[in-house]
């Protein structure tokens, strides 16, 4: 009896070829943005995979990255295309009071901590409220930051983002922990990233890991939840 091995073989180099595609995406987001830190762009590319993966996520054209381990009076905000790929912005972005002064150094799920949430996160629906046009978000990461859309955490356009005037006073202007933008980019930034794009967040070392950067299985057990929670909602 003639067994074919080819089957076999082209499972396995698929398989082989996810890790080289990653690395590939990586470097070319690297040679893009060179000042942002490749190990964080390295981390947001790993959640994204391994969300789409788990079934979290779709396999969206976007991915905006911060590093919140920046100090806020630098960009540390970048939005790739990653048809191209190509960079479509760098910008400021404001951390939570909560999570520290010019540097962001605190972070929480806790609602009402007005601190920061890190991980990954798929963007949603598009509102007017208090800040202006804004972009709900909802954490994929239990404990992490899955509390996000009950928290109001949410990414608008805030003049208290004013590069300029966090040079003079040491710091960014600070939020109740959403990722506030600059008002004049909120608009395009924020249309650029909605319905079903990710959002990583990295708070550098010390902070808590993503469980889905790591691909760890406690990021897989809530999978299912986290796929019924977004069926479910309205």
């Amino acid at each position: 009896m003639r067994v074919s091995i080819a089957p076999l073989l082209l499972g396995l180099m698929l398989v082989a070829a996810l890790p080289v595609r990653a690395t590939a995406l990586v470097d070319a987001l690297s040679s893009l943005a060179p000042e942002a830190d490749s190990a964080v762009l390295e981390r947001a590319v790993s959640a994204r995979d391994c969300a789409i993966a788990r079934g979290l996520a779709e396999a969206g054209e976007r991915l905006a990255v911060i590093d919140y381990a920046r100090p806020s009076t630098e960009p540390r905000l970048w939005v790739f295309d990653l048809e191209g790929p190509s960079l479509l912005f760098v910008e400021h972005v404001a951390h939570g009071r909560g999570s520290g002064e010019n540097r962001a150094q605190q972070f929480s799920n806790r609602d009402g901590s007005h601190q920061s949430s890190l991980g990954l996160f798929r963007t949603a629906e598009t509102y007017d409220g208090g800040n202006g046009y804004s972009l709900r978000l909802d954490g994929l990461e239990p404990g992490l930051n899955d509390r996000a859309r009950e928290r109001a955490i949410v990414m608008h356009g805030a003049a208290y983002v004013d590069p300029l005037q966090a040079l003079r006073q040491g710091r960014l202007g600070r939020s109740f922990g959403c990722p506030a933008v600059r008002t004049a980019v909120a608009r395009p930034l924020i249309d650029a990233i909605k319905q079903g794009q990710l959002l990583y967040a990295d708070g550098g070392a010390g902070a808590a890991s993503s469980a889905l950067a790591e691909c760890r299985r406690d990021s897989a057990a809530a999978a299912g939840t986290q796929r019924q929670s977004a069926a479910t909602r309205p």
